[in-house]
């Protein structure tokens, strides 16, 4: 359903109450939602009257009631449904229909479009790829992803660990191991964690070796140009590889920053103006700390050297800075609450006008998720797990068209079927992961969405037939294909629930629904045999619904297969 009717609406609403009030259309256009209609023989859009009331201050919702109605607008009630009140417009069966095929899986008018910055996946170098990861990498893909689709200016942004005194242990391991650099460029995220894990195994048996790694940082601090270029030049290698496991997974960033942008040299302004405002007092221990509620947060240790939080205001302030924000989300996972809670409290005590502007999305932990070879410990590991899993099903389904031998339809599934196990949840719940029911065939899975897709895609060569250019709707009465339409109509308003909420399990509930419904219309709404009027009507409405499950789908992170 499009702007154009909401705003019609809205417009009829505010002229109903006779300048009595100061709200816009586009105040209504969000709240206008289409209704639960029983019979297939009415479509209703309804209005909630407390919030007209509540939060828009409509004191005289009774005059909106008075409204005649016109060609779109057939009948207006006021209906009450438990504890709540709407105003439910009637609206032209045929209008309706029409509005929805042209417009439904289109991107929706934004008048007002916001600068939003994510922050999301954010690994360290030289430590696991964990499940934390993971799931932001997957949710925040998804935010990127929905504010893209709403006409929203998005960067998405990746904040890579990769500064203190794990470089020096780095180092250390690479020196020991006597692995070059073109060792490393082969293989840099496994070998740079290996060679972190046996200097830290080094350090335990002999704590000169710790003092070594606190030396060689040292050096890369103090300008050393031997550290500094191998130090560069395991960045790089680094990204580049993520780079391949993130297209994988069908992900891109706009932006790379690196922990070490925000070294102490780079923040003296800012550690000048928080003892200037009296934010960070120093303790007897020498440390400087803020009084967030009644803790006190180290921000400068005692020998000098600043901690993560202390470059994530940096960070904030120089994000501001360059990209003007609306709207900054930092997808990072539960137990870092205190951090970001922190971290905004001191950008409100700096006065900061923009500090409101800032979100943590919390998620859960993933519990249980392992492959073969033991605990996943990197990303591509899990990926091939997933590919391998898929390609076992493909050899074993009868069914199976999509070319087997290079494992790319399997590489997607796969994924898909990782994406929609995390995404068709609450996000701040904890939940087990098992490698049988995410992968399953049957149920709400990836794969119920890409099959979906792989039919519907896969049913004007089967059929012969081209889809209408043009929507006729009064050849689209039968009672699955009124209802497949109302559900493709609600599809706008769960982008804006889900974006209001930032939760994915909506818009995920949502298209398994679609797939039902979609599902009925085939048992139905015959192509083959039927004139060619209304065979092409009917390819039609399931190239809009193929349409508008494409466009979910990708909004999720899933990349929509034609065949599988």
């Amino acid at each position: 359903m499009s702007s154009k009717l909401k705003l019609y609406l809205g417009r009829k609403v505010i002229d109903s109450l006779h300048k009595t009030t100061r709200i816009s259309p586009l105040e209504l256009q969000h709240l206008i939602q289409i209704g639960n209609t029983n019979g297939n023989d009415k479509i209703e859009l309804s209005l909630p009257v407390n919030i007209l009331e509540a939060q828009l201050g409509v004191t005289n919702v009774t005059e909106i009631l008075k409204i005649e109605p016109d060609d779109i607008i057939k009948n207006i009630q006021l209906v009450r449904d438990r504890a709540n009140r709407k105003i439910a417009f009637e609206i032209d069966r045929y209008i309706f229909v029409k509005d929805v095929m042209e417009n439904c899986s289109l991107p929706d008018l934004n008048f007002k479009p916001r600068n939003v910055l994510v922050e999301y996946s954010s690994p360290n170098i030289a430590k696991p790829f964990h499940f934390g990861h993971l799931r932001s990498t997957i949710i925040g893909n998804f935010i990127g992803n929905l504010n893209d689709f709403l006409r929203n200016k998005v960067t998405k942004l990746n904040y890579l660990g990769n500064w203190g005194t794990q470089y020096g242990f780095i180092k250390l391991g690479v020196n020991d191991l006597k692995y070059s650099l073109q060792d490393i460029e082969k293989n840099p995220l496994q070998l740079l964690y290996q060679c972190y894990v046996h200097a830290n195994k080094l350090a335990e048996n002999n704590p000169r070796y710790t003092e070594e790694a606190k030396k060689i940082f040292a050096e890369l601090e103090g300008g050393s140009e031997e550290e500094i270029n191998d130090w560069q030049q395991f960045m790089e290698f680094s990204k580049l590889d993520l780079i391949k496991t993130y297209k994988r997974l069908g992900i891109t960033f706009d932006v790379y920053n690196f922990e070490s942008d925000y070294k102490a040299q780079q923040i003296k302004d800012v550690l000048t103006v928080l003892r200037k405002k009296n934010i960070i007092h120093k303790d007897k221990d020498g440390k400087e700390t803020a009084l967030i509620g009644d803790r006190n947060v180290t921000v400068v240790k005692s020998d000098g050297t600043t901690l993560y939080l202390t470059r994530d205001i940096a960070a904030a302030l120089d994000r501001f800075k360059k990209y003007n924000f609306d709207k900054m989300y930092y997808v990072v996972d539960s137990s870092q609450s205190d951090h970001f809670h922190a971290l905004k409290n001191i950008l409100y005590k700096m006065d900061l006008p923009w500090a409101n502007r800032i979100t943590h999305v919390k998620f859960g932990r993933i519990l249980g998720m392992s492959t073969r070879k033991g605990s996943a410990i990197f990303l591509k590991d899990i990926l091939d797990e997933c590919r391998d899993r898929m390609i076992k099903k493909q050899i074993e389904s009868p069914t199976t068209k999509a070319p087997i031998e290079n494992g790319h339809a399997a590489d997607i599934l796969g994924v898909s079927c990782i994406i929609i196990n995390d995404l068709k949840r609450r996000r701040q719940k904890d939940y087990e992961f098992v490698w049988d029911q995410a992968l399953q065939a049957q149920g709400d899975t990836g794969i119920k969405l890409q099959y979906a897709h792989c039919r519907l895609y896969n049913l004007e060569d089967n059929t012969g037939m081209v889809p209408a250019k043009e929507c006729i709707p009064e050849i689209l009465l039968e009672p699955e294909a009124v209802a497949l339409t109302k559900q493709l109509a609600k599809f706008h308003d769960i982008l804006y629930n889900a974006n209001e909420q930032l939760e994915a399990y909506i818009l995920v509930n949502y298209l398994f629904q679609l797939c039902n419904q979609i599902n009925k219309a085939f048992k139905t709404l015959q192509v083959k045999g039927q004139s060619v009027e209304i065979a092409s009507q009917r390819l039609l409405l399931f190239k809009t619904a193929r349409e508008v499950l494409g466009n979910g789908m990708t909004i999720l992170g899933l990349r929509p297969l034609k065949k599988m």
